[in-house]
């Protein structure tokens, strides 16, 4: 039923030569039919519209019931940071020694020290290993210390659910990522009764594989690729059944997080260095370099190319090292997740919001004890377009673009909605948000949010709604 009221509400609405534009009244019409659905009977929505070039409001419902925002809040993050970090602040990874370096030995140890870069990869290692070889040193007697001191020993946020390891969208917390703290996971099958080949992407051993699949071309395939989470240990399971390649050619992947990235960085960087010819003679640690360490190599990563893959990704690695981020901009090390919180707070202060009414857990919204209102989550739109123009094009471009990329490079294609819709998505089981911009058919800007929760098992549902919203708003004039 639900579906036949959605194509009529298209059909009205959106067919060729029917209201091929809105005016302001039929755009209210419209959303309130929209909100009439008996989806709503058990679940809540709230919708706030506001068209920035005319500095008006369109459209208020709910707006200001206190809801969950998901990865909306990835919204007051990246604009937190380009507010107060700035879009050139640098996220830097050094490699630095102690000792002497005699006939290409150092004679100490190598430090890497962390910085928040949440997009740093095994491949970015190769800067290090270069600078390490015109440094002339090929053989290190010492240990390999990784010093994340910047940071508390808090690996998770506040609220984020026990259950959701060893899911990648739950990343482990450290001021030294790598690889987004993660690891793929391939299996393909082999010869009939035999186990299948399970390969992972970076090969390391820092992990353990156990694999108790079998290849069967007579049982249904069925391959589970987990890691002892319960345990808190990095032994990769396979256990199943999957075809052989004369039955499917297909490699099976997962993506799983990794405990204690800090020492899977580590282990990749003693891995890449030993392979490189550069001997090392002492173990992986972690501890704080002293203050006479030099320096040999250093990796940066600007914010801004950082907020782009937060955003058009929904990286939740990236929102949560922005947090950190803008907590050491104003407090002494270690810092922690709530000196960032504040530092939020401090944006929602400058949008005219009173921090009072509003709860606040984590950078990146995977917390269930997040909420906001959607009038909250407008005014940083709000702001960022009328207050800070420079950094609104860097915000705007950040987002992902209904029909084009990013989480909405799949929704909207062919409707007026396609390409002039730049928004944030947001899911939690029972949750779905979009919050952004659209743009108009008098070019207007217009800020919108649209909170959806409290539902089962629904999710494209509510996302459909959202979509019917969004091409509203591109038909109004």
């Amino acid at each position: 039923m639900k579906l036949i009221y959605l194509f009529i509400l298209e059909f009205l609405f959106f067919s060729p030569g029917v209201f091929p534009q809105l005016n302001k009244e039929q755009l209210k019409n419209g959303l309130d039919e929209i909100l009439k659905d008996n989806f709503f009977n058990s679940s809540s929505i709230a919708v706030d519209v506001y068209d920035l070039t005319a500095g008006e409001y369109l459209y208020k419902a709910n707006e200001n019931k206190l809801l969950n925002p998901a990865s909306n809040m990835k919204l007051l993050t990246s604009a937190a940071g380009l507010v107060f970090l700035g879009p050139r602040y640098n996220f830097i990874t050094s490699v630095q020694y102690t000792g002497e370096i005699v006939n290409n030995t150092l004679l100490g140890d190598l430090y890497v020290v962390g910085g928040f870069d949440p997009d740093f990869r095994t491949s970015d290692l190769n800067k290090f290993i270069s600078d390490i070889k015109k440094a002339g040193i090929k053989e290190v007697s010492g240990n390999i210390y990784g010093d994340v001191s910047k940071k508390d020993s808090v690996f998770w946020g506040w609220g984020w659910m026990w259950d959701d390891d060893p899911s990648t969208d739950a990343p482990y917390l450290s001021a030294l990522n790598i690889n987004s703290n993660s690891i793929d996971v391939y299996v393909t099958g082999s010869g009939q009764g035999e186990k299948p080949t399970v390969t992972t992407d970076p090969e390391t051993g820092y992990i353990r594989i156990i694999n108790n699949a079998i290849t069967s071309s007579v049982e249904q395939q069925r391959i589970r690729i987990t890691r002892d989470w319960r345990s808190r240990k990095n032994d990769i399971h396979v256990s199943g059944y999957i075809l052989p390649p004369e039955f499917a050619a297909d490699t099976i992947k997962n993506s799983l997080n990794i405990f204690r990235p800090d020492l899977y960085f580590l282990t990749l960087f003693k891995e890449k260095l030993e392979k490189s010819g550069i001997k090392i003679g002492g173990n992986i640690s972690l501890l704080r370099k002293p203050s006479s360490a030099k320096w040999v190599s250093v990796f940066s990563r600007q914010y801004d190319s950082v907020m782009v893959y937060m955003n058009k990704h929904s990286d939740n690695l990236s929102a949560e090292m922005t947090l950190y981020s803008l907590a050491a901009s104003f407090n002494t090390y270690p810092v922690s997740a709530a000196e960032g919180l504040t530092v939020i707070d401090s944006l929602l202060s400058l949008c005219g919001i009173n921090e009072q009414n509003d709860v606040l857990a984590d950078g990146s919204g995977v917390s269930r004890y997040n909420l906001l209102s959607a009038e909250q989550i407008l005014s940083v739109l709000k702001y960022m377009y009328v207050n800070v123009p420079d950094l609104f094009q860097i915000y705007y471009r950040s987002l992902p673009v209904a029909g084009i990329d990013g989480t909405l490079g799949k929704r909207m294609i062919g409707t007026a909605a396609q390409g002039k819709v730049h928004a944030k998505t947001g899911t939690l089981r029972g949750i779905s948000c979009l919050s952004g911009y659209a743009s108009g058919k008098n070019n207007h800007m217009i800020a919108f949010t649209i909170l959806e929760q409290n539902f089962i098992d629904q999710t494209d549902y509510a996302r459909a709604i959202q979509n019917r919203i969004c091409e509203l708003l591109c038909e109004y004039e």
